[in-house]
């Protein structure tokens, strides 16, 4: 007689636990910031932490100390979308991405 109620309270547990992991999507996660319209905000003779505030940190970073200038390059990547920024003495000298103009 009391087994029909236990059982159904393990299954209503079984069923939220279901539905509690069921609202967990792994795919979704922060809008990318490597689009179209923010790489068209960044331009020469930006400091790092004004390009930081648009694109947020680097995916990857490589620094080269030459005789008379340093020289960064920070890597942004997702997928298959990329863009490279340029510092020479920590201030943004050139920029490149395969973002097309319609490409977000």
């Amino acid at each position: 007689m009391n087994t029909l109620p236990r059982t159904f309270r393990w299954i209503a547990c079984f069923i939220l636990v279901l539905l509690a992991f069921a609202g967990c999507d792994r795919t979704a996660g922060p809008a990318s910031k490597i689009n179209r319209a923010n790489y068209d905000q960044i331009h020469s003779g930006m400091s790092k932490a004004e390009v930081q505030a648009i694109l947020g940190p680097p995916t990857s970073e490589s620094t080269e100390d030459k005789i008379i200038y340093k020289r960064t390059i920070w890597r942004y990547v997702q997928g298959d979308k990329y863009i490279n920024l340029t510092y020479k003495n920590d201030e943004l000298d050139s920029k490149d991405t395969n973002l097309g103009t319609g490409n977000g």
